[in-house]
């Protein structure tokens, strides 16, 4: 046995940590010119720094307990964040069309964002359940484990869509497709589910061309179908389309190596937020935009090197649920600033301002590193 003697604090993922603090440092410069833009006047290159103190505070709170532990607070956890989401409808606080979040004097909570963990942990206990008491599995049984996922999945996406929030509702969704793709369930029910989806899009798609006011009566509303009008063409939707063009015009402005620091001159609405990829791609060009990409590609890379090592199946279960948010956050992300997504409002991990948003990271990584440090490494397997 090769490190069984070791405690969990001597085993931490080191080149993980150093991958955080260069997102720390590489969020700090691109807020800091963000910031100049003059659209709200705050100093949130500071607040930024709080959050992340806070956030490595709750990293040590996460590593103190074995990750196993999480599997009895699970359903604990899902029940604070159901309870959350439910006081959204009373005593939330509207942002930008979506009530979701919680305002307590200047701070203000986004409680979806912590749901995301909660989902991680509990759909990770329970497809580690299921696998232990099904060792032989069957077609009823992988049934019925995807009825679990659905129905553990379905009230916070649910309570989500109602604020509404379609961007996290998206992540909600990541977060249960890359589960179910490790959970061991039969391709052909996930190629089935992936059909389905398909069939359900082409029906929305055939109801909108059919019956457009219903659509929008019941379906989307107005500004989230601007979104996608915008997406689509965001020139010949001149109000729609201002900030798909803008960033844009602020990514290719800035060609090889950028404008250089704090010499960006596009407006970008939510550039702190939103838009941070575009602000780094003005000042640092494709070369600063390609290190960022990179610094989330060997974070991820690092994250599944811990999924696949890890002794037991939950820590695994974890990981790979991590991953799928982070991944799928960040494709998005990126995806709405050079216009192969539609613009969602999901933020940047660890790059883009915002404490709630920061926390969730946090706590996720967190995990991550707790199933890091409890993984025991054997001589002979």
């Amino acid at each position: 046995m090769e490190n069984n003697h070791k405690s969990p604090w001597q085993q931490i993922d080191y080149n993980l940590l150093f991958l955080l603090f260069l997102m720390l440092c590489t969020s700090c410069i691109a807020i800091y010119s963000a910031q100049l833009i003059g659209q709200y006047g705050e100093n949130f290159v500071l607040k930024q720094i709080v959050w992340y103190v806070i956030g490595g505070i709750a990293i040590v709170g996460v590593m103190i307990l074995d990750y196993d532990q999480f599997r009895k607070l699970s359903w604990y956890l899902y029940g604070v964040g159901i309870l959350l989401l439910l006081g959204i409808m009373v005593f939330g606080s509207e942002v930008n069309g979506a009530k979701s979040w919680y305002k307590f004097g200047g701070i203000a909570f986004q409680p979806s964002e912590i749901v995301k963990v909660s989902l991680v942990i509990t759909i990770s206990n329970i497809i580690a359940g299921h696998n232990e008491k099904y060792i032989i599995r069957t077609m009823r049984e992988d049934l019925l484990l995807l009825g679990k996922i659905g129905l553990a999945a379905g009230g916070p996406m649910l309570l989500v869509l109602m604020q509404p929030d379609l961007g996290t509702s998206l992540v909600f969704i990541a977060i249960t497709g890359s589960l179910l793709l490790v959970s061991g369930i039969r391709w052909r029910i996930i190629l089935s589910l992936v059909a389905l989806f398909s069939l359900f899009v082409s029906v929305l798609v055939w109801i909108y061309f059919t019956f457009p006011e219903f659509f929008m009566a019941h379906i989307l509303d107005a500004y989230q179908l601007d979104r996608f009008y915008a997406w689509l063409d965001p020139y010949g939707h001149p109000d729609a389309g201002y900030h798909t063009r803008n960033a844009l015009l602020a990514i290719g402005s800035g060609m090889l190596f950028g404008k250089g620091f704090k010499e960006g001159a596009i407006y970008l609405p939510e550039a702190q937020t939103d838009f941070i990829f575009s602000v780094i791609g003005e000042e640092f060009g494709f070369l600063g935009t390609s290190i960022v990409i990179s610094l989330f590609f060997l974070m991820i890379y690092r994250m599944i090197n811990t999924a696949l090592e890890s002794n037991e199946p939950f820590g695994s279960y974890l990981c790979s649920g991590v991953i799928g948010m982070l991944t799928f956050q960040v494709f998005q992300n990126i995806g709405m600033n050079i216009q192969v997504m539609p613009i969602t409002g999901i933020p940047l991990p660890f790059i883009s301002y915002g404490g709630s948003s920061i926390l969730a990271c946090m706590i996720a990584f967190g995990l991550v590193l707790n199933v890091r440090s409890r993984t025991r490494k054997y001589m002979f397997e």
